[in-house]
């Protein structure tokens, strides 16, 4: 088998990638340009030679048929676009072109190439906007509250709508948040452990963060990219929430960070209003029924275990 993973170079690119090459896979995978890519992932994985790696630049459409055309893969992973809800209010047009525009390319390469391939594409829990608390299933009404979100839910409905109209084998898995040490630092999750590291190790300095006060569904990346392989095994394609069920602070997910390093998190942490949002997800919440009984996939790690992991890793391989 031969899989094209797009976006290899992010946390879950390079999780997959590894699961993938265990299973026997031929693994492919692209960036806008390899050249410039940062392959830390792939060699901390150390699987950075048994992947084959390309230039594609998924906003564009000759660059997208290219490739798959050149590749031949009997499954594509689009993993690719923006991947920041907070630098979505700042590159709006970017995220969408990005994210939609590139998840239209895909669809049409492989309805053009090869429709027998099988095809994932990495929907979001941002699509619900703020249920209230309440249970998200495949379900619920998208309402999304950021311009990350809206390309997440454009994208979303193109893979139903060329699911149901030319019958591809197309899947999107509604991923609540994921974490790991792969995570970079532009995340809030990733920001808190690398600080509460540096503080432990005698740094000064105070960590400053927006509205503590959000509560998100965290799971463990790796367990995720699993989902994300099992959707594409089934007869026929769907659509998958991936969550733990779990919902926790993000006061919790800090407090937890600096007990891992014997530290009173509130003598270390400040919130500060100009870093919140413009528009914010209250709680998330994710129902995981429908991939449980489906799939027979749940989550393995609980948020007390990733954060121990992630902070396990960087105390020892960050100064």
């Amino acid at each position: 088998m031969r899989a094209l993973i797009c976006g290899i170079g992010g946390q879950d690119g390079g999780y997959l990638a590894k699961l993938l090459l265990d299973k026997g896979y031929e693994v492919y995978g692209t960036s806008r340009d390899i050249y410039l890519m940062s392959g830390r992932g792939l060699q901390f994985l150390g699987i950075a030679d048994q992947v084959k790696l390309c230039s594609m630049a998924i906003n564009d459409f000759r660059s997208v048929l290219s490739v798959l055309a050149n590749v031949k893969p009997d499954e594509v992973y689009n993993l690719a676009g923006q991947s920041s809800v907070g630098l979505s209010f700042e590159q709006p047009v970017e995220t969408m072109e990005s994210i939609a525009v590139g998840t239209l390319n895909l669809l049409e390469a492989i309805r053009f190439v090869n429709p027998a391939i099988r095809f994932y594409n990495a929907s979001s829990s941002e699509c619900f906007g703020d249920t209230g608390g309440e249970l998200a299933d495949e379900n619920t009404a998208f309402r999304p509250r950021s311009p990350y979100a809206v390309a997440k839910s454009t994208a979303f409905w193109q893979v139903a709508n060329y699911r149901d109209a030319y019958k591809l084998h197309a899947s999107s898995g509604i991923l609540f948040n994921h974490e790991s040490p792969m995570r970079p630092e532009r995340f809030v999750t990733r920001k808190i452990i690398a600080a509460a590291c540096r503080i432990s190790k005698g740094s000064k300095e105070k960590l400053i963060l927006g509205d503590i006060d959000i509560q998100r569904d965290w799971g463990w990346a790796p367990d995720y990219v699993e989902a994300m392989w099992l959707m594409t095994q089934q007869p026929h394609g769907g659509d998958y929430v991936v969550a733990t069920g779990r919902t926790v602070a993000l006061a919790y997910f800090v407090e937890r960070a600096f007990i891992e390093l014997n530290l009173d998190w509130k003598e270390h942490v400040e919130s500060d209003p100009r870093l919140f949002r413009p528009s914010e997800i209250r709680v998330s919440r994710g129902n995981t029924a429908h991939i449980r009984s489906t799939l027979g996939w749940r989550h393995r790690m609980e948020i007390e275990d990733v954060i121990r992991e992630m902070v396990k890793h960087d105390y020892n391989h960050n100064k």
